[in-house]
């Protein structure tokens, strides 16, 4: 049976850090406060890249302070606790012993307090070739079974430090 709070078990669905770009949640580099990352508006698709890819024109809002940058990232780092296109520290991220627990966004965030609650972890179906998913990349300081409820602690710490859907600076129509 499994402890309350935990899922006894997990799928991956193969998701990548591709899949959460569509709004990335920064510390605003005038105010401090949440600020968003999403795709420039009236931006054309790019035919020259792979469906899914992420494409490089990009916002940063702040309702906050009023603050709007465009950028179009000429290189785009994946892995660190900064946003891939401004570079600007995530608003999501905590340390957790020594170590630093960070999410683009909300849903980023739930994906990891779902896999880190679960005791039993299957790996989804990978196609030929396909990517290494998401999951399959965390670092084991993650996925050990010891560090389990110091992660989930600052996971739902971090939750409570989102701004409201209905805000300026949470999910946009």
């Amino acid at each position: 049976m499994a402890a309350k709070g935990h899922r006894a078990r997990f799928q991956d669905r193969r998701e990548h850090l591709y899949d959460f770009l569509d709004e990335v949640l920064v510390r605003c580099p005038r105010c401090t406060a949440c600020a968003v990352v999403v795709p420039r508006p009236s931006t054309p698709p790019d035919r020259t890249k792979p469906p899914g890819a992420p494409h490089p024109d990009r916002r940063l809002r702040c309702d906050t302070c009023a603050l709007v940058r465009d950028t179009t990232a000429t290189t785009l780092t994946f892995g660190t606790p900064h946003d891939p296109y401004f570079h600007h520290p995530l608003w999501l991220q905590a340390d957790v012993r020594g170590h630093i627990l960070w999410a683009y966004n909300a849903q980023h965030l739930t994906l990891l307090e779902t896999y880190v609650s679960a005791h039993l972890r299957e790996r989804g179906t990978a196609a030929p070739a396909a990517p290494t998913s998401l999951l399959e990349r965390l670092p084991t300081w993650i996925k050990s079974a010891k560090n389990r409820t110091k992660i989930l602690q600052t996971i739902h710490h971090l939750h409570a430090t989102l701004p409201p859907p209905d805000t300026p600076a949470g999910p946009q129509p």
